[in-house]
């Protein structure tokens, strides 16, 4: 896979109807991670962990941070925020696929300097079975 640009990579909010893009969003970052169910025992072969297959915690974070820029897509995030709304999402991860399914926005940030634009940093995780598609 050849380099990609990171504007490309998209994150969008469903608004019930189509993906809205989030606007305005000048970094994102998707993260997945997976935790083990540690089976260690006196007998493990030596002393090394074992972790069992298949089980555990699968989550996934998206954090991204911009510039306030179009209303529609502020008050969707707003809203999702303040309602503690699960919101079905898809972060579309150029030549790579895309990555679907329920968010809940977990933290926003929102702040400015006197002589600059007003900022917001985003934090969403996954709430619930995610998909992925390869584009």
């Amino acid at each position: 896979m050849a380099a990609q640009k990171g504007k490309d990579l998209l994150l969008k909010i469903h608004d019930g109807v189509s993906y809205v893009t989030v606007a305005g969003l000048r970094s994102r970052r998707l993260a997945f991670n997976a935790q083990g169910v540690d089976v260690t025992h006196a007998d493990s072969a030596g002393r090394w962990r074992e972790l069992l297959a298949g089980a555990g915690l699968k989550r996934a974070s998206i954090a991204g941070s911009g510039v306030f820029k179009d209303a529609t897509s502020d008050a969707m995030v707003r809203a999702a925020f303040f309602d503690g709304a699960l919101k079905d999402c898809q972060v579309l991860i150029p030549d790579f696929g895309t990555v679907t399914g329920p968010f809940q926005v977990t933290g926003l940030d929102i702040g400015g300097d006197h002589d600059r634009e007003v900022t917001f940093d985003l934090t969403l995780e996954s709430a619930g079975e995610l998909t992925f598609a390869v584009l």
